[in-house]
């Protein structure tokens, strides 16, 4: 009986095999599935028929995997393992007496035999290899000590979001270096009891970096509480609740960090001396005490500012910040987050300055009206869909320029009608005159995006050492893998920088650029084929290569479509608002690269759905009302649920900025939090979130999806240390000392609604033991 239940099982296996590959071939895709499923069907045939010779041509369909396997896509086990764990697991069941049970002819266990220790022996050497692997080491040498950090920050405090107005995330502290990183223990943990319900939006997210002044840490949640705590105990100081609404409209639901300023006017101890500035998801901007948490009335109408003053289309949830505003030269300087892809009519991408002290408009510059940055008379409004600064700036205040990172029009993946403006500025880095907002260069990392590919992350500023001197850089990340590394002055290129041909094909009345811009610097990955399709079995992996070859795809760039197009890397980004970190001392980067693909299919608007009550999300239907197309975007996965491309989804990475060069590439994280059971298996999962680096030679990213702060040694990549969290650290850690010289690293762990990690509202310290 088992024999006939193996012989219906194999011919079940080729009929799969063989009618997905036949499907597959005709849509130009391999050939192997065919013939396999053949020869499934022959050998289920043959074991029916109880003849032994179905044992050799089983062997021959292992040692025809196996050879297929590593011809396609070499010695890495996480690929190999897909295309014949079914194939072995059988092989082993047929060479139990039960599967054998009456067959005749000449004896098949030899050859069986032969062909299972033979896919044993390759899977155990690639178990010990990792070809996607790139090791090496970056330089330890001290090429500027006394390098210009971005202000007079102490060292054991964190002033701004990225640390200083630099943005490089870096702390000067070395208490913590690597022989010790692995001894870091708890600290404390603080709850801010803002917890994700069960009325929010889908991507309600935790994502603060926290503020350190003096002995307090400052914080928002996802829900915009303003708290301060003792960054010694992790006890409360005082907290403040902006009594915001929950709005279905609102896409995001978060808050990355809070503004403090100093006003060196008012005497220390004074009401207001010192300033927490609170963005809220009701675009508000709030002025709070930094000693109590008390409003501060001087501070605009009453110590809050209507962000929605001068918007056109001022809809409930359509316009907020999530990003923490910027203090520098005495101006606060506020972008704003813009709902992507839900209409033609939304609010203004407008960055305005305002005067830190009273709140007095100073000066606005609208990417879609770049002239006129005079504070807008009343009763105007800016311009409707405007490129925005949903991230942060960074300022040099010595050269007098505020560096932004641009997003793009919404609709994000339509590019009919975009007036000259937005296709100069759109996914662009801009410097402004940090006094006047006059636009000073303006250096486009896509153009007429079509796929999202907003500039997302905070501009880091380093001086660079080259053959021709020291100069002042910046580093921009994007989502599509390029580093730009230019000259903050002009914007001019120190990496090179050349145009690229492609692909080509918009739908009617769009289209596309003939060339794209390509950083020298990159973390672009190489386009996908068939062989990078992966799945938990063969089966799952052939419905993605299946869909892989029915949809669009030319590589980078190809243009959303009707038909469904494959957007990679996807619009989550190869790098996120996390951005990187750099070690201006060593002249050194670390970050987090990211690869998911992502697909995109335009829908005409007599082909879209009514529509329905929940809409907080940019996976999915995107209604684009107002454009004659919708949006269906989403991560391209397979029928389980998983990535249909191989992992690697996620690495650590380093660079030597002086020489453009990437020292090493590690694969990042475990599929522990991904997976019905906790399999602590190293495959390199996807993050979003930012690190931080210290002059003790160590970096620190949670980020990714499994639950846990990590530490790397800076030089090499390594990983020493890791703690659990008890909920996602989708945010970016930071560091500081209190009074008795300990140094602390804190991160907090709330999870992503997005990602899908654990919620939280946890506040983890840890330190070295006493």
């Amino acid at each position: 009986m088992a024999t006939i239940l193996t012989a219906v099982v194999l011919a079940l296996i080729g009929l799969i095999l063989g009618g997905g590959g036949i499907w597959l071939a005709s849509l130009g895709g391999s050939w192997y599935y065919v013939i396999t499923g053949l020869a499934f069907l022959l050998a289920g045939w043959l074991l029916y028929r109880r003849k032994s010779i179905a044992l050799w041509l089983y062997a021959a369909i292992v040692i025809g995997t196996l050879c297929w396997a590593v011809w396609e896509i070499g010695f890495d086990w996480w690929e190999l393992g897909p295309r014949g764990g079914v194939i072995v697991l059988l092989a082993l069941w047929l060479l139990t007496p039960w599967a054998r049970r009456g067959l005749t002819g000449p004896d098949g266990r030899a050859p069986l035999i032969l062909a299972v220790l033979a896919s044993l022996a390759v899977a155990g050497y690639s178990m010990t290899a990792d070809p996607k692997d790139i090791a090496g080491q970056l330089s330890a040498d001290k090429v500027t000590p006394t390098a210009d950090l971005g202000g007079n920050v102490p060292a054991g405090e964190w002033h701004f979001y990225g640390r200083t107005q630099y943005g490089q995330r870096y702390s000067p502290l070395d208490q913590i270096t690597t022989d010790n990183v692995a001894n870091l223990q708890p600290a404390w943990t603080y709850r801010t009891g803002d917890i994700k319900g069960p009325d929010d939006i889908g991507e309600t997210t935790y994502q603060v970096t926290p503020l350190k002044i003096g002995d307090a840490l400052y914080i928002c949640t996802p829900h915009n509480f303003a708290i301060a705590i003792d960054a010694a105990t992790g006890k409360e100081k005082w907290r403040y609740d902006p009594k915001i609404k929950l709005d279905k409209d609102r896409q995001h639901q978060t808050c990355r960090g809070v503004s403090y300023y100093a006003d060196a006017k008012i005497a220390a101890g004074q009401p207001c001396a010192a300033r927490v500035y609170l963005p809220t998801s009701d675009a508000r901007l709030i002025a709070l005490d930094a000693a109590n948490g008390e409003i501060c009335p001087s501070f605009a109408e009453g110590g809050t500012l209507n962000l929605l003053t001068g918007m056109p289309y001022p809809k409930s949830g359509y316009y907020y910040s999530t990003s923490a505003p910027l203090i520098s030269g005495g101006k606060i300087i506020v972008g704003g987050a813009v709902n992507d892809n839900y209409s033609t009519e939304e609010p203004s991408g407008v960055i305005r300055a305002f005067d830190v002290d009273s709140g007095a408009l100073l000066w606005n510059w609208d990417s879609g009206n770049p002239d006129q940055t005079t504070p807008l008379p009343a009763g105007q409004t800016y311009t409707n869909n405007s490129p925005n600064m949903w991230s942060t700036p960074s300022a040099d205040e010595k050269l007098g320029l505020l560096y932004v990172p641009l997003g793009n029009q919404t609709p994000d993946q339509l590019g009919m009608g975009r007036s000259a403006n937005v296709e100069k500025f759109s996914s662009s880095i801009t410097a402004l005159d940090l006094n006047t907002g006059k636009v000073r260069w303006v250096r486009q990392t896509v153009h007429h995006d079509l796929w999202d590919m907003d500039v997302p992350a905070q501009p880091t500023l380093v001086d660079i050492t080259t053959a021709g001197g020291v100069v002042p850089a910046l580093v921009g990340p994007t989502k599509q893998g390029d580093l730009y590394v230019l000259d903050r002055r002009s914007g001019e290129p120190i990496v090179p920088v050349k145009e690229v041909p492609a692909p080509g094909g918009a739908i009617e009345g769009d289209h596309t650029s003939p060339t794209q811009p390509e950083s020298d610097l990159s973390f672009n990955p190489k386009p996908l084929t068939g062989a990078d399709m992966w799945g938990i079995t063969m089966f799952d992996q052939l419905a993605c290569r299946i869909e892989l070859q029915g949809l669009r795809y030319e590589g980078r760039y190809t243009p959303p479509s009707v038909q469904g197009s494959l957007i990679y890397p996807g619009n989550f980004g190869t790098f996120n608002w996390g951005g990187v970190a750099v070690d201006p001392v060593r002249q050194v980067m670390f970050g987090m690269p990211t690869y998911l693909a992502f697909k995109s299919q335009l829908i005409p608007r007599d082909q879209v759905p009514p529509p329905d009550e929940g809409r907080g999300s940019e996976q999915g239907l995107n209604r684009n009302e107002g454009a004659p197309y919708a949006v269906v975007m989403g991560p391209f996965l397979s029928p389980l649920g998983i990535p249909c491309q191989a992992p690697p989804w996620g690495y650590v990475a380093g660079v030597d900025l002086r020489t453009g060069k990437i020292a090493y590439k590690h694969r990042n994280g475990t599929v522990y939090d991904m997976t019905p059971l906790p399999l602590p298996f190293k495959v390199g999962v996807p993050g979003i979130g930012g690190p931080m680096v210290t002059a003790g030679g160590v970096a620190f990213l949670g980020a990714a999806v499994d639950d846990y702060l990590r530490a790397y040694d800076l030089t090499s990549g390594r990983q020493l240390w890791k703690a659990r969290l008890p909920a996602g650290g989708q945010s970016t850690p930071m560091t500081y000392t209190v009074a008795d010289g300990r140094q602390f690293v804190v991160i907090v762990a709330g999870g992503h609604g997005s990602v899908g990690t654990k919620p939280g509202d946890y506040v983890m310290a840890y330190t070295l033991p006493k």
